[in-house]
């Protein structure tokens, strides 16, 4: 394989989407709609989910995934290089899960 193509493939599978990219791909779906109006939405969408993350409570969107908030407890880790003991603080983490529809879609 040529280098440049694979360098080509390389880069578009760490590519991430970013509010704008989503904004560009919303304005080309419904033309009918003011760009402003779209980023007002979607703004509200993301706030609306950041907010119950905080809250610690589960967001479902039906047929596409589910976002489970987690609380890793504190306590006593160990490194596995060096054998160390190291204390950790209690945290949030958060679990994703795609539903069976959008993963049979992906994979077929």
């Amino acid at each position: 394989m040529k280098l440049k193509k694979r360098r080509k493939i390389l880069n578009n599978r760490n590519k991430s989407v970013t509010k704008s990219i989503i904004l560009k791909k919303l304005a080309d779906s419904y033309p009918g709609f003011l760009k402003k109006d779209l980023e007002k939405i979607l703004s509200i969408t993301l706030d609306e989910i950041r907010n119950a993350l905080k809250r610690d409570s589960r967001i479902e969107l039906r047929n596409i995934f589910t976002l489970i908030p987690k609380i890793q407890k504190e306590g006593f880790r160990r490194n596995p290089k060096t054998g160390e003991k190291i204390f950790i603080n209690q945290k949030k983490n958060i679990g994703f899960k795609l539903s069976k529809d959008w993963l049979k879609k992906i994979n077929d």
